[in-house]
């Protein structure tokens, strides 16, 4: 189904289809297995411009659209969801630091970034601040032309085998809030820095997740992206995009396991017949098919309502990444079932894109939180025009 996409969209997405065949699918599982974060293959996934996708071109990227951006991941996660993750939060850091970094500074990161010669990891969660990131206590004091920061995060994707951190860091008072929060470009070895260990996830086995501590962290002000008191802000705004490319992973985790589920229908027999036959059956395939079909649409139209600067696009954002990893961790839940005893076994891939799609539903704002927003927009006098 091209779902009426463009000639240059379904390029890209026989492009990434092709390289997922090729460079992730059949490692997938050992990179599972043996919790290998596989930085060669990210750095070939950046000589096919899959590290800055939506980077403009003049610093190295594709320059592509969100909704191109889509069409991408998912074939990248229908081949591994954990992989997939890891390159779309790259993507957003990269992102972030090109739209709103200094012309300087740009230049002298962006490129290593998009082309994946460096990887970033994006730096907001701390041990006290989840879903209430305006509440973040790591602090950036500015001493002559730098800062000094220290601190802690948590559950950072790639965190100790990055090279540069995007790190959200309180530059006001501590009672500031959200608008007393700062973004900075930290080298990831700088001295100051230690890491945890890699902690036990139930999935994505291929990124480490790491805490970071900074102690007396010092940094030139000139990696101070925007200026004091805009991080929060430009936080949101790699957020939203951030949360397509979460939605889109499930995308791509689900379609893979419906696809592996209708196969094995016409393969494995019961009673005498094929799986295929019992009507019971069909009715599960047809309703995961539809719920992926609507969770797709839903995806595309954020992506859509993003590219065109869309106001409410933080709205639309928000109810397409809720809805589709809610309803993609189900079609593989149903995936494994129709598989029977053989989806519980790890030799088939089932289990894996289990686990690995079961953390979309949390990170990148829970999706309490993005009920939360919606509900919030919605009883805003005049918003609700916005749905129709």
């Amino acid at each position: 189904m091209d779902f009426n996409l463009t000639e240059d969209q379904l390029a890209f997405r026989e492009a990434a289809r092709a390289f997922a065949v090729k460079s992730m699918e059949p490692h997938a599982a050992s990179w599972d297995d043996e919790h290998i974060f596989p930085v060669d293959v990210l750095k070939e996934a950046g000589e096919m411009g899959f590290m800055g996708i939506y980077t403009p071109e003049a610093l190295g990227g594709m320059g592509l659209s969100r909704l191109d951006t889509s069409v991408i991941v998912e074939e990248l996660a229908a081949a591994c969801p954990s992989t997939a993750a890891f390159i779309t939060i790259h993507n957003m850091a990269t992102w972030m630091v090109a739209s709103f970094a200094s012309d300087d500074l740009k230049q002298d990161i962006v490129p290593k970034l998009a082309s994946g010669e460096w990887l970033a990891s994006y730096c907001l969660t701390e041990p006290g601040a989840g879903s209430d990131a305006a509440s973040l206590r790591t602090k950036a004091v500015r001493d002559g032309d730098s800062y000094v920061i220290n601190g802690s995060k948590v559950f950072i994707s790639g965190a100790g085998s990055t090279d540069i951190l995007v790190l959200m860091a309180r530059t006001g008072a501590a009672d500031s809030g959200a608008k007393g929060i700062s973004t900075f470009v930290i080298p990831a070895n700088s001295e100051g820095i230690s890491y945890g260990k890699n902690e036990e996830k139930m999935g994505w086995h291929s990124q480490p997740t790491r805490m970071i501590n900074l102690e007396n962290v010092r940094i030139p002000v000139t990696n101070r992206v925007g200026e004091e008191g805009d991080g929060f802000a430009i936080a949101m705004k790699g957020l939203d995009g951030g949360r397509l490319n979460i939605a889109t992973c499930s995308l791509g985790g689900a379609q893979a396991a419906l696809l592996r589920a209708r196969n094995y229908m016409h393969e494995r027999e019961q009673f005498g017949k094929p799986l295929a036959a019992f009507q019971a059956l069909q009715f599960k395939l047809a309703d995961m098919a539809t719920n992926l079909v609507a969770a797709r649409q839903m995806v595309r139209l954020g992506a859509f309502k993003l590219d065109q600067g869309d106001t409410e696009a933080t709205l639309h954002c928000a109810m397409a990444k809720r809805f589709a990893t809610d309803v993609c961790f189900d079609v593989v839940n149903d995936a494994l079932q129709l598989h029977g005893g053989y989806g519980y076994i790890r030799e088939y891939p089932l289990e894996r894109y289990l686990r690995d799609l079961r953390v979309h539903q949390i990170l990148e704002g829970t999706n309490e939180i993005m009920r939360l927003i919606v509900a919030r927009r919605l009883l805003d006098n005049g918003v609700a025009e916005a749905i129709q």
